[in-house]
Formats: structure tokens, sequence, C-alpha cells
């Protein structure tokens, strides 16, 4: 397939999962664009994520110790932490709209290499947890009532503060994760000290003031649904005085970061993105 003819599948697979496009509607554009089902079923099968892909740090890696905690307010959380016995800065790691999946689990697991306590809250908890479907998955996310799950996470960010080496708390997140960390940022004030969202829709701009975390902003450049909202949402922030850091990954597509996802995952860039990450909690959570 070209380059072209697969642009446009990435775009139709994202008004899939995002914008409610119908799955009959989907399905039929997806097979014009490959040449007939079984050709678009593959081509479907390399944008969605992959649960059988490899991981990156290992559940028994010999630096880590893993549990699943209760947070505040009943919420489940995949929990990775280094085998120190100091107390350590928390990264909570809030998941796509597939919810608290192996790749997220994965992804705390990387945080807590770094030195951090990273704590990964099922986000889905309080509606059954998240289910195996992915499907399903992102129709139970679509339900959630967002605004109490958002404050509801200013309470365990609160709760979590206290068991933090120095009282500090950073947040990450993908995706629907990535606009939850723009909510979050906006309602937890100074219970957070570093916000780090990977391609999510922005708040309204006139939100901005209410922000006190420092906040790094990754985008992709292929994403103009996100950075509609994103582009004044960042100049709302600078406008404001705020700590934010920008950057924009040219010629690729929504998700670069998600390795379970060939046709989207962008290694230059996702490597990128992960170390400016990682130097950005050490510089505002050590």
């Amino acid at each position: 397939m070209d380059e072209q003819r697969r642009q446009q599948a990435i775009y139709l697979y994202d008004r899939f999962t995002h914008d409610g496009m119908e799955r009959r509607a989907f399905m039929a554009e997806m097979v014009k664009l490959a040449g007939s089902i079984a050709a678009a079923e593959l081509l479907i099968a390399g944008i969605a994520a992959s649960p059988a892909a490899a991981v990156i740090v290992a559940e028994n890696d010999h630096r880590i110790f893993t549990r699943t905690d209760k947070l505040v307010g009943g919420y489940s959380a995949y929990v990775a932490e280094p085998k120190t016995r100091s107390l350590k800065a928390t990264v909570i790691v809030i998941h796509e709209n597939r919810g608290l999946n192996d790749h997220i689990r994965d992804v705390a697991r990387r945080v807590a290499i770094e030195g951090f306590r990273a704590v990964a809250p099922d986000m889905l908890s309080l509606s059954g947890g998240t289910p195996a479907n992915e499907d399903a998955a992102r129709s139970t996310i679509e339900k959630l009532d967002v605004g109490k799950a958002v404050d509801d996470a200013v309470a365990f960010t609160s709760e979590l503060k206290k068991s933090s080496r120095g009282g500090k708390i950073g947040v990450v997140g993908f995706c629907w994760g990535g606009a939850f960390v723009n909510r979050l940022a906006v309602a937890a004030g100074d219970k957070l000290n570093a916000a780090v969202p990977y391609y999510g829709p922005a708040p309204n701009p006139s939100e901005a003031p209410k922000v006190q975390a420092a906040m790094l902003i990754h985008d992709a450049g292929l994403d103009d649904r996100v950075n509609s909202t994103s582009f004044p949402w960042v100049e709302a922030l600078r406008a404001n005085k705020k700590k934010v850091t920008f950057q924009l990954y040219d010629g690729v597509n929504h998700a670069f970061n998600n390795d379970t996802s060939a046709e989207r995952y962008n290694k230059e860039a996702a490597d990128l993105a992960w170390k400016r990450t990682i130097a950005f909690f050490h510089k505002h959570l050590d």
C-alpha cells in the first residue's frame, strides 16, 4: 500500500476509535482503501494495538517490584517501583482509551527503572475494570463520567503525595490519558508538580490560569484532530506565564509512542519523547 492510502487508513481508524464513526461505515471505507475484506482486516491489525507485542521491561525485571494496589475512591492500580529502600517520587501513568492493559503496565515498568514509583490506575475500576476486549474497553470509557474521574484522581494524587519523596507527584498519559493529564493539571493545582500529556486533546484555553504544574506536551505532526485543540492550549499556557515546554514531532501519527501499533509507532520520535519525559521528571521531581 502506498503512503497516501496508508495515511488515509490511519485517519479512518482514528475517526472510528475517537470520533464515534459507525463500525459498518468504517469497515466499508477500509475495504475500499485496502481492496478486499482480508486486506482491510490485515491493515486494521497493523494500526490497532497488538496484545502479543513484545514488552520492553519484563514483569520479573530484577530492578523493580510490581504489585496491584487499591487507591482512594476504589480504584485499582498497577504499581511498579525500584528495588531501593529510599522513598521515591511518584509518577502516575494514565492509560489510553483501551484501559489499563499490558502495554500501559509495561510503560509503568519503564518509569520504575528510571527511579520513580509508577502508579497506573485503572480508570475503569468503578465500571468493573478494564475489559479484555479492546472494543468493549473503548465503549466503557465513552460512558465514563470524566468529571468525576478527574475529581477522584485529584483525591488519589493528594493521597499518593503523602508517601512520595518530597511530596512530589508527576503524571504522564497517552491519547485519552493525555487529555486526562491536561484536565488533571487544571483540577489538581499545586497538588501536582509535573504533567506530561502525549497527544491528548486539550481543555478550553480559558482553563490555563488554573495550571500550576510544569508541563511537557508531546504532539504528533500529522495529528490534526488533537493539534487543533493543543495549539491554542499551549498558547494560553504561555500567555499565562506557565512552565510549559511544547514538542511537535513532524511527520508522525497520533499514538507514535505505542510500540504495540506497528503502523503508527515511530521509534525515533518515541525514543526522543521518552528521553525528554524522563529528564523532565528528574528535573521537577528529584
